[in-house]
């Protein structure tokens, strides 16, 4: 059988087959898209003869080791970030420009000869064009015991891939919305993926390329500025080749992705217009390329269409695990815990996932006893109303006025979560190499995710009998108990949750814990 499918072709995709790659393993790689590389795209000029990049353009190698190692390795070529001469500001849309002074504005940004492209072509020389599965959408996966079964459909067509693996190195949030996860993913995890902003994924960028570098003959940087609220380009900066040679001039757009539908037909005009209000009368003459992330439904969720204001903190832990007994496992830039958003952390992701491949070899005993208590929880929902009802039964036998519902459902979970301890004591874990992880053994998630809803779904179901149950017809309020009675109710049994969640962890970590990782950035 497959050993893993890595699913998205971008960064993350990409670094860790060709790891997976050179050391002999079994894989494939899928990617949506027609071509690979996610958000890198670099464009070729026909003005400029050079790779314009619409997607990410500067690593900085200070704060960047992982990046600045690959590209040495590759053999790359990197150049510095123009960034002398003056810079430019428009506060209003009078066009009246002021000078911000000719301080460096890239903190010592590096871009790589040939676009990022060369990036994403240089990996993709290292992997078999036989490993790579272009134009396959990821709609669903499934957990079959010792493996995952992955469904894909290029147009019309469904297709479904076995592996012991998968790894969705896709944007939690595009993951989220597009994906179906069966077993469902538990709350804790979803919530991770809807509250991870996919970085730039709703932004737009424009690049215009030109004969030559008029705006350096002239003394200026190409670094500019526009904060006035009819601004298209809310920032812009030289795009040029290592040599100043070849020229170009990149820009940010500042419209929302609601205005850029709006001024669609316009916005290379709007584009223009503002270059020659900062550089004048030759910026009309470019040849301009344009993207907009958020029309990019493999790269823009529909919570993504409103970027966020600043660079999110991109280090969430629930995102760095394995789940599924070490069978599934998320990368993609915004799943790691040092970098995130940038191409840096595309990198550490990978090189996470290496070694969480590694580490956490599929255990079929694992995956069959996970297997078994799925199947004990599933039989004690339809058992936990009768279970209630005794409970009530019994409290009113014993001439118990108050608290009826709160005492009968509290004491019907923590019964039944008595019982599953008691069954996972049974079951025959093996953890020689389950991972840990801030305390929380990665086979916590799977053995508490049979349970999603169960406390809900059990007091709707006794609510129910109540204002059916002649026995409380004389006990108002348990027979139609107010919302205040049913919320410290829920309060009471989410303590028990919390109590029964940290007591099942325990005794996991204490039975099956390898050693503790002390770094899963």
């Amino acid at each position: 059988m497959l050993d893993t499918v890595i699913v998205g072709g971008g960064l993350c995709g990409l670094a860790l087959a060709a790891d997976l790659e050179r050391q002999g393993r079994s894989y494939l790689l899928f990617e949506a898209r027609s071509r690979l590389g996610g958000r890198i795209l670099s464009v070729p000029s026909t003005t400029s003869g050079m790779a314009l990049d619409l997607g990410p353009t500067w690593f900085w190698p200070d704060i960047h080791p992982r990046i600045s190692r690959l590209v040495a390795d590759l053999g790359l070529a990197s150049f510095a970030q123009h960034d002398q001469d003056d810079v430019l500001g428009l506060k209003n849309a009078d066009g009246k420009l002021e000078s911000l002074g000719s301080a460096p504005v890239h903190n010592g940004a590096m871009r790589l000869e040939g676009g990022m492209a060369a990036l994403v072509h240089a990996l993709v020389d290292r992997i078999p064009e036989s490993r790579l599965r272009l134009e396959q959408a990821l709609v669903a996966v499934e957990e079959r015991g010792d493996r995952v079964a992955l469904h894909f459909r290029c147009g019309n067509a469904l297709s479904v891939v076995e592996a012991r693996r998968a790894v969705l190195a896709i944007p939690p949030r595009v993951l989220d919305e597009q994906v179906r996860m069966e077993p469902a993913l538990n709350d804790e995890l979803c919530r991770a993926m809807r509250e991870t902003p996919t970085w730039m994924a709703g932004e737009a960028k424009a690049m215009v390329a030109f004969a030559r570098p008029f705006w350096r003959e002239a003394g200026l940087s190409g670094n500019g500025f526009a904060r006035h609220e009819q601004a298209v380009l809310g920032e812009i900066f030289d795009a040029c080749d290592a040599t100043g040679e070849k020229a170009a001039l990149g820009g940010f757009v500042a419209l929302s992705p609601e205005q850029r539908e709006a001024f669609r037909v316009g916005m290379p005009m709007l584009i223009r217009s503002q270059l020659v209000q900062f550089f004048g009368s030759e910026a009309e003459l470019g040849e301009q390329h344009y993207q907009d992330w958020a029309t990019e439904p493999f790269t823009c969720s529909r919570l993504d269409v409103v970027p966020p204001d600043q660079h999110p903190e991109y280090d969430n832990p629930v995102l760095s695990r394995a789940y599924w007994d070490g069978k599934l496992l998320f990368g993609a830039s915004e799943t790691a815990r040092y970098g995130g958003g940038y191409m840096e952390g595309a990198l550490e992701a990978a090189a996470r996932i290496h070694r969480q491949l590694a580490e956490i070899p599929v255990n079929s005993t694992n995956s069959n006893s996970l297997a078994r208590f799925r199947e004990w929880v599933s039989g004690q929902r339809p058992a936990a109303l009768e279970h209630y009802q005794r409970s009530l039964h019994r409290h009113l036998s014993t001439q118990q006025r108050d608290q009826l519902t709160q005492l009968s459902l509290l004491e019907t979970v923590e019964d039944i979560y008595r019982e599953a301890l008691r069954q996972l004591d049974e079951l025959p874990l093996e953890g020689g190499s389950v991972a840990v992880v801030a305390g929380r053994s990665d086979l916590t998630p799977p053995i508490l995710a049979p349970f999603t809803g169960f406390n809900d779904a059990l007091i709707d179901e006794a609510l129910r009998f109540n204002r059916s149950s002649c026995a409380l017809s004389n006990f108002p309020v348990e027979h139609d108990p107010s919302p205040d009675y049913v919320q410290t109710i829920r309060r009471d049994l989410a303590a028990a949750w919390r109590e029964f969640a940290l007591t099942v962890n325990a005794r996991i970590v204490a039975r099956t814990a390898a050693p503790e990782l002390a770094d899963c950035a």
